[in-house]
């Protein structure tokens, strides 16, 4: 089928990203500029348009505006997503051969910066649900631990990730996390795409954003959690220990050099929003009524999982047998789309536009799932992954990356050392990363992952060749 077409379809009940709910959410300004002539807005960086790396120009004027009215010292707009500029910011903070502390749910767009800045990433463990197969945000606690076997590790640190919400919605108290981090000496980068909301400070239920916690780098994804177009960001910047011109310099690695005027406006725009009596208005009203529907929810029965972010719904399919991927699967026909589907749960964003209805929609929908899947048992718990709380790849991540490599089934990979990220998408979480050694433990529980995420995870793994001897299976 041709791309078009689908673009113009109705597509059902939609409760995936972009938050700005296939337009309905986009801001007034934003609207009344795509209803002028096709195309008016697709220009180049004109001297009074400008781009993001540039000192003059709206943009530039754009982005000093929106960095003033957050309190920060920077921001640069990103259109190739938050991709674009977590690896940007990473390949800002350490240079090739260095080490980078981040959690093993980091998104692979950091993993992959690894690759591309010779950056060795140090891994920490996180606390497991096993009721749900998800990892949890580690507290205070769990982080002192994890400094304390990074310094007896011996590794020297030049800077550290965190992630904050999780794509389901889970957050901890970020303010004593990236306290604990810089006073080790550490800058700290804060992933906090899917919480540009919790910024904005209407909601004192929300956590605290990573720009209030004092995070010295934060990425927002302005099509997750807030007005802006897919592929629109921003990369905010605190303080004085990050240097804005290595930040800058990184950044023209990695954003083309014809940025997307419309996507530019749609940062501006979405930020703008945040701003607007209007904008914050709305957003209370959504996390208002977001709460009083999940409240509503669970009074007919149906089990939702407990977040900290309102506008994501997270439904416990594995409570009654069913899969979250064999839920998705049931419900895409019959006009549900979700957004994230995973072995234990479905995840639904609300988003920012208004639901009509949804409450009684819902109950209904979870009843006629049931029905279809009737007598099963509950899952029973997860396991977690049979790692160390703290640990690096045996093999630099650029070498395993680009070194000869043959495909195995997963079965006879023990021993040996991976040259591929394994990653179920989305939410792009790695399973395993390149340079990583397989032994017998990490080797079953990554086979058992197969019974759970099916096709989403690979028969066999692609393997660094050192002797030469391998087979190569397809």
């Amino acid at each position: 089928m041709a791309l078009l077409p689908v673009l113009r379809q109705r597509l059902g009940r939609s409760f995936f990203l972009p938050a700005h709910g296939r337009g309905r959410a986009l801001p007034a300004d934003l609207r009344r500029l795509l209803r002028q002539r096709a195309g008016i807005w697709d220009l180049p960086e004109l001297p009074q348009v400008g781009g993001p790396l540039e000192s003059e120009g709206a943009v530039a004027e754009s982005q000093r505006r929106s960095a003033d009215a957050m309190g920060a010292r920077r921001a640069w707009y990103g259109v190739n997503g938050a991709t674009g500029l977590l690896q940007a910011s990473l390949l800002a903070l350490a240079a090739p051969g260095q080490a980078v502390l981040m959690p093993r749910n980091v998104h692979r767009s950091l993993i992959q910066a690894c690759v591309l800045g010779d950056v060795t990433p140090v891994l920490f463990d996180l606390p497991f649900q096993s009721d749900r197969g998800q990892p949890a945000p580690p507290d205070r606690l769990w982080l002192e631990r994890v400094v304390q076997a990074t310094a007896a590790s011996g590794r020297t640190i030049a800077a550290a990730v965190l992630l904050h919400p999780t794509y389901q919605g889970y957050a901890s108290d970020l303010v004593p996390l990236v306290q604990l981090l810089q006073q080790q000496g550490w800058p700290v980068l804060v992933d906090e795409a899917h919480g540009s909301h919790f910024a904005v400070d209407v909601d004192e239920q929300l956590p605290v954003s990573a720009l209030s916690a004092g995070a010295d780098l934060v990425v927002h994804s302005l099509q997750k959690s807030s007005t802006g177009l897919a592929q629109t960001a921003v990369l905010w910047l605190q303080g004085n220990r990050v240097d804005p011109d290595q930040v800058q310099r990184s950044l023209g690695w990695l954003q083309t050099t014809s940025p997307s005027a419309l996507l530019l406006a749609s940062c501006e725009a979405s930020l703008r929003e945040w701003r607007s009596s209007r904008g914050r208005d709305r957003l209370r009203r959504r996390l208002l009524e977001a709460r009083a529907l999940a409240s509503e929810l669970r009074e007919q029965g149906v089990p939702l999982l407990p977040t900290q972010d309102p506008l994501r719904l997270v439904l416990n399919t594995a409570a009654q047998g069913v899969s979250g991927l064999e839920a998705d699967a049931w419900l895409l026909p019959r006009g549900w789309l979700a957004e994230l589907p995973e072995p234990a749960t479905l995840t639904f964003c609300l988003g920012l536009v208004r639901h009509r209805g949804l409450a009684r929609a819902f109950a209904r929908m979870w009843s006629q799932l049931m029905a279809a899947h009737p007598g099963r048992d509950a899952f029973p718990t997860f396991e977690p992954p049979p790692l160390p709380l703290v640990a690096c790849p045996e093999m630099a991540l650029s070498k395993a990356w680009r070194a000869p490599s043959v495909r195995v089934p997963l079965a006879e990979a023990n021993g040996a050392i991976s040259a591929e990220l394994v990653c179920p998408y989305p939410p792009g979480i790695p399973l395993l990363i390149p340079g990583e050694r397989l032994d017998q433990p990490r080797l079953a529980w990554l086979q058992r992952q197969r019974l759970f995420w099916g096709e989403q995870c690979p028969h066999g793994v692609r393997l660094v060749d050192t002797s030469g001897s391998m087979r190569d299976e397809r």
